[in-house]
């Protein structure tokens, strides 16, 4: 006897599944995006730019990541893939790209001097603490860190974007102090919208590997939280945890240098992986929504 019910009871479960699914990813989209619009708003940039940059990027995830095997990417495919019309798709295709690289490339070499100011034991003083270096020199100077760290940047450059976010100091007897132990560009400037790009970008890609992954293939995704905190733990909470996380990664990126070919030339090994670990710090007022 052919059960009838079968292929229908199949199809329910399957669109119960896509229906579900469809809802998750929607609510998702919403509870990220609502930080991302405060932070847009508050710069001025108006939807219809926004609307742009969305189509940019769904165009060219759909152009680079969903392409046929042995078969070339077309403008019509593109079109279904994102919803988009063809001309649309044309359209998008023949906008401006934003370019950003000069602002990155500012904030990886600071980065990089300052993480090497407090990692390096050559430029640190006896007790162990990165010291206060004098301008030049060919060894233990601020002009030999930059140098070493950050390419064929010129160390005046270095030293006046570094004081400019407050992380070193001039002494009065013209030797460099190191003020903060890890490189936050000024409020307001562009670098902080760059680490925005770069960040939730490392983050999201870590979830969506993880949601098409093994748990044995995972990339390592925690966090910690409560719900019912008095405001006046929060504090010593700040402290511990920023105290806490900068610890680690300070030993784990001592580990990660002495690995990474630009540091280490002599370092071998096949191809050219990016990888790290990021820490971030949240708190907010308590909102009925966060249940849902």
């Amino acid at each position: 006897m052919v059960n009838s019910e079968a292929p229908y009871r199949s199809g329910v479960a399957t669109t119960n599944m896509n229906t579900n699914r469809s809802q998750a990813i929607s609510a998702a989209v919403l509870r990220l995006l609502r930080p991302l619009v405060h932070v847009l708003l508050r710069n001025g940039m108006p939807f219809g730019a926004f609307a742009d940059l969305v189509k940019r990027v769904y165009v060219d995830v759909a152009l680079e990541e969903f392409v046929v095997p042995g078969r070339k990417q077309t403008i019509s495919r593109v079109s279904i893939l994102t919803g988009l019309s063809r001309k649309e798709v044309l359209r998008v295709t023949r906008l401006p790209a934003p370019d950003d690289q000069e602002a990155m490339q500012r904030y990886n070499r600071a980065a990089r001097v300052l993480t090497a100011w407090v990692r390096e034991r050559e430029f640190h003083d006896r007790g162990g603490r990165p010291a206060a270096l004098p301008l030049e020199g060919e060894e233990k100077s601020f002009a030999a860190l930059v140098k070493r760290f950050a390419g064929d940047v010129p160390v005046r450059a270095i030293l006046d974007e570094l004081t400019r976010v407050g992380a070193v100091e001039r002494l009065k007897d013209g030797r460099i102090r190191l003020r903060a132990r890890a490189y936050v560009p000024a409020m307001g400037e562009t670098d902080k919208l760059g680490i925005l790009g770069t960040d939730v970008s490392d983050l999201i890609s870590t979830i969506d590997h993880n949601l098409h992954s093994t748990p044995d293939e995972a990339f390592f995704q925690r966090k910690v939280s409560y719900d019912n905190l008095p405001a006046e733990v929060l504090p010593e909470f700040r402290s511990r945890s920023g105290k806490s996380a900068q610890g680690l990664l300070e030993r784990l990126d001592r580990w990660l240098s002495e690995r990474d070919r630009d540091v280490n030339p002599a370092v071998k090994g096949t191809g050219r992986k990016r990888a790290g670990i990021g820490i971030f710090y949240f708190e907010e007022d308590y909102s009925e929504e966060d249940e849902s």
